[in-house]
């Protein structure tokens, strides 16, 4: 079977980093290029920091060195970082600072990835449409893409005018390739699914992202989005549209970008009163360290009733989909980690008289992060034939050696869009949630509570254990 091999040319590239001071920088950005160096040494990278924040030359040598170490980067990659590496105070919402800092960039390729929260996102697309870009530079932008979907469709339209739309790079770590691939690796290459991938077979789907960690100081951004936005519309639509996906004839960007959206198109929340649920959590325990309640947080505004939990029930109108319920879930300080997606078979439609036992539905549990699934199908009980049980099979799915941030920069530097969210496809998650932060802004959906470290509020189907 023919498969898709990243490029081994590895032209010169410079990567800026506006925001490069914060915290997305050196906990994620940093160590994801340290780690790639390490698996491809033949790259050549150089990075510019620019953030507002003065940051001495030592201190900013300190941070990539730091990085590079942690990730194992050693040799001639890791040193000509090392060397090349600098940082510039600069405010790249200013037009005239920002035209001077890349032009103090000389490369053959530029990516300028965008480590800033949505406005400031905004106000630096803006200087650069009045000033430029170098031919063939790379826009890459964190999520959430916008706040709404006007602001996105604002968002889309500035960028494009800057850059066309293969150069536009919307971050979803989440989908790193071998996630991809894995979801469609397993599904397509396997006769044994995919004549019963639809709604004929199967009853429903969870997509579950349980969370104990609890806001780990980004109360800033967390309370301004929320569960919905910050993990439901960024993340699990993508997973869900890349299960629901018609048949593609090849994992190129094109044949499987333009998969998601036609799946994204035909989703909805039919009922966001009925079809949504939110939650936040109260004091407790999660791994033997207290936790207090979410408003008691350093950083929060009760007053913006933030959820910290969240629950959708998405309906995709198509053939293959009509009917079936797939279920969207992701919250923080939950007292166990849940990273995975399930596909519930319908029983079958008669077990011959004289069997007892069998009460569970068959299904695949697919894991993210490690990435592996578990079968659970219906066999004869090991004691009494007569008796049917669930069996597990488990298996790994091929993991890469790489951090997320190591797989999304990768795809970067190889200008490889397959990770990429597209701009209609970004929209259409914005178009699919806002009636649901309409119902929630009117206080049409009731705010349930769970304490911190249990499974979710009783009385939510998805909190059973």
């Amino acid at each position: 079977m023919a498969t898709a091999q990243r490029s081994t040319s590895q032209p010169a590239t410079t990567l800026l980093i506006l925001g490069a001071s914060g915290d997305l920088t050196s906990r994620l950005l940093l160590p994801g290029i340290a780690t790639l160096l390490q698996i491809e040494p033949q790259r050549r990278v150089e990075i510019v920091g620019a953030d507002l924040r003065q940051l001495s030359d030592a201190d900013w040598a300190g941070r990539v060195q730091t990085a590079l170490a942690a990730g194992s980067a050693t040799g001639e990659a890791a040193e000509h970082v090392l060397r090349s590496t600098r940082y510039v105070a600069s405010d790249a919402t200013d037009p005239e600072s920002l035209a001077a800092l890349i032009a103090s960039i000389p490369c053959d390729r530029l990516v300028i990835y965008f480590a800033l929260p949505p406005h400031v996102t905004q106000l630096v697309c803006t200087a650069l449409e009045q000033i430029g870009v170098p031919e063939g530079t790379i826009l890459a932008i964190e999520k959430p893409f916008g706040a709404s979907l006007e602001s996105a469709r604002e968002l889309n339209a500035l960028v494009t005018r800057i850059v066309p739309e293969d150069r536009v790079f919307r971050i979803d770590h989440f989908l790193g390739l071998h996630t991809v691939l894995n979801l469609i690796g397993l599904r397509f290459a396997n006769r044994l699914f995919e004549p019963v991938w639809d709604r004929d077979s199967i009853a429903k789907v969870e997509v579950l992202y349980d969370e104990t960690v609890t806001l780990e100081g980004r109360a800033g951004y967390y309370d301004r989005n929320g569960a919905l936005r910050d993990m439901i519309q960024s993340h699990l639509l993508q997973i869900m549209a890349l299960i629901a996906i018609e048949p593609i004839s090849s994992v190129t960007a094109g044949d499987l970008r333009d998969a998601i959206s036609q799946v994204l198109r035909a989703s909805s929340v039919v009922d966001p009163i009925e079809h949504s649920r939110r939650a936040r959590y109260t004091a407790g325990s999660v791994e033997s360290r207290a936790v207090p309640d979410y408003v008691a947080e350093d950083g929060v505004d009760p007053a913006l009733g933030t959820e910290t939990l969240a629950e959708v029930q998405v309906e995709i109108a198509t053939a293959r989909w009509a009917g079936v319920p797939f279920i969207l879930r992701s919250g923080k300080s939950l007292g166990g980690v849940r990273k995975r997606a399930v596909i519930h078979w319908k029983p079958p439609a008669h077990v011959p008289t004289g069997f007892g036992g069998h009460d569970s539905p068959d299904c695949l549990v697919i894991d993210f992060k490690p990435d592996g699934f578990e079968l659970h199908i219906t066999t004869n009980g090991k004691g009494d034939p007569f008796t049917l049980e669930q069996t597990v099979l488990r298996g790994e799915l091929g993991g890469g050696q790489l951090l997320p941030y190591g797989e999304v920069l990768a795809s970067i530097l190889d200008s490889d869009p397959r990770i990429a969210v597209r701009g209609d496809a970004a929209e259409e998650c914005w178009r699919i949630i806002e009636p649901v932060l309409a119902a929630w802004r009117a206080d049409a959906v009731p705010m349930d509570d769970y304490a911190a470290g249990s499974t979710g509020p009783e009385g939510w189907e998805t909190s059973r254990a």
